[in-house]
């Protein structure tokens, strides 16, 4: 079994590190603030905002929540986004997605100030990511080079495969990667062979959305696994496929109905030198990138 790369210790240390940045930028009178917009009643987003606004708190960033009704228009959504592009004391500006299907998310995303876009997804800050110049980075990608870092992986050299191609994961993942000197390929649900290319990988970052997807029989031994997937397994033939056998994963089954996994078979570990678990690997660091890069908008609208 790989060695398991610990999220949990590593967000902790980015959330103290930007902890300790905002009590700097307190001293000349700047708070970063962070406005999180979400739409509708779907309970994992609701969640997930809520996580993201008490951890603002936490770290002594300023935040709100705005809660437009269900029914909002796109109009009145790109309304609401100008407004806040306006205010000084707002800093990000998070929209939390999927949006409701009548409202358009490609132009209320593309109407985000680019320097308050904290999620990194204006095709302005792309074009920089994409250039090498200093950008506001999607936060999951931005957290696998921490995990890659901070564990001590190397990245220089390294022949990098990236299975999966979302502007939100896969694409922004390879660049960075790229720009830390690695080799890269990116895969897709066209690729031919697909074993054959991810064997090749020294690091394999799993971001396709299937659970289970990548096989051990899928993985160069040694390599470092980074499993972005989050999957709910609901039944319970797909259960045993993947965790018959493991009593702590049985007992959270039995009590919840359900299990959380990626897109890595936990067979795949045995193989790897080192790996990300799921729960407790990228997911945590989601937040913990959001936070720095709210704080990096501060300062870079600041010129600091």
């Amino acid at each position: 079994m790989g060695k398991v790369l610990d999220g949990a210790a590593i967000a902790a240390a980015i959330k103290e590190e930007v902890a300790e940045k905002v009590r700097g930028l307190a001293g000349q009178g700047i708070r970063p603030g962070l406005a999180a917009v979400l739409v509708g009643n779907l309970a994992a987003s609701e969640i997930y905002v809520r996580s993201k606004v008490q951890t603002c708190a936490d770290l002594g960033l300023y935040s709100e929540l705005i809660r437009p009704p269900a029914d909002i228009t796109t109009e009145a959504m790109l309304d609401l986004v100008r407004g806040l592009n306006d205010r000084d004391e707002i800093d990000g500006i998070l929209i939390q997605l999927p949006l409701p299907a009548r409202v358009d998310t490609k132009a209320l995303l593309d109407a985000v100030d680019p320097a308050k876009d904290v999620d990194g997804l204006h095709p302005v800050n792309a074009g920089r990511l994409m250039a090498g110049r200093p950008a506001l980075t999607p936060c999951t990608p931005a957290g696998i080079i921490e995990i890659l870092k901070r564990s001590g992986i190397p990245i220089a050299g390294q022949h990098a495969v990236v299975v999966g191609r979302s502007d939100i994961v896969g694409k922004p993942a390879a660049l960075l990667l790229l720009h830390q000197n690695a080799t890269v390929t990116i895969c897709h649900s066209k690729t031919r062979d697909l074993g054959a290319v991810t064997r090749q990988a020294g690091i394999l970052v799993a971001a396709i959305g299937r659970a289970g997807f990548i096989t051990a029989e899928m993985v160069k031994p040694g390599a470092t696994i980074i499993d972005v997937g989050m999957n709910r397994i609901t039944g319970r033939a797909e259960f045993e496929r993947f965790f018959a056998g493991d009593a702590k994963r049985e007992a959270a089954f039995a009590k919840r109905g359900s299990v959380v996994m990626g897109d890595v078979d936990p067979k795949a570990f045995e193989v790897a030198g080192a790996y990300t678990p799921v729960p407790g690997g990228v997911g945590l660091l989601t937040i913990a990138m959001l936070m720095a890069n709210t704080v990096r908008a501060a300062q870079m609208r600041r010129g600091l």
